[in-house]
């Protein structure tokens, strides 16, 4: 039972899964709203808003009220961010573009008669468009502070 008060204790763990589970959340709605929702969703990657940029900003703001602006634990926090929002904006943007590009070349392969090229279809919602990214480091710095200042 100590641990578990140790664990709701820490301040940045619990504005981090705050800030991610308010931006699954809002995902979730934001995909019934708009008609998107699958039960896949779920635990897939990509849409409105990003997660992983709610997640690691939530992670800095919090470390930022934590430990200050001074401190290396802020100065980790803030690049493990940028390098997070950097692969959902770059790598894992472009390997779901070139997912939907051979999920495209397979389904046309199929309709032609001729062998597919892949088993299964590939997941087309890898990485993060700028709203996106935009919403999910809004999301992640209200939480974070919000949660922040319920500690103090």
């Amino acid at each position: 039972m100590e641990y578990l008060m140790d664990l709701l204790n820490n301040q940045i763990l619990v504005a981090t899964a705050a800030a991610w589970f308010v931006a699954q959340l809002s995902k979730m709605i934001y995909e019934m709203v708009t008609g998107k929702f699958k039960t896949s969703r779920l635990t897939g990657g990509g849409g409105m808003p990003s997660s992983h940029s709610a997640t690691v900003v939530g992670l800095a703001t919090a470390t930022g009220f934590a430990c200050g602006l001074d401190s290396f634990a802020f100065a980790m926090a803030f690049f493990f961010a940028f390098v997070v929002i950097y692969d959902a904006r770059g790598v894992r943007l472009t390997t779901g573009k070139e997912a939907r590009a051979l999920n495209k070349i397979n389904a046309e392969r199929k309709a032609a008669g001729k062998d597919e090229i892949l088993d299964e279809e590939l997941d087309e919602m890898m990485g993060h468009t700028m709203p996106e990214i935009i919403a999910g480091v809004v999301i992640g710095i209200v939480v974070a502070s919000i949660v922040s200042i319920l500690y103090k």
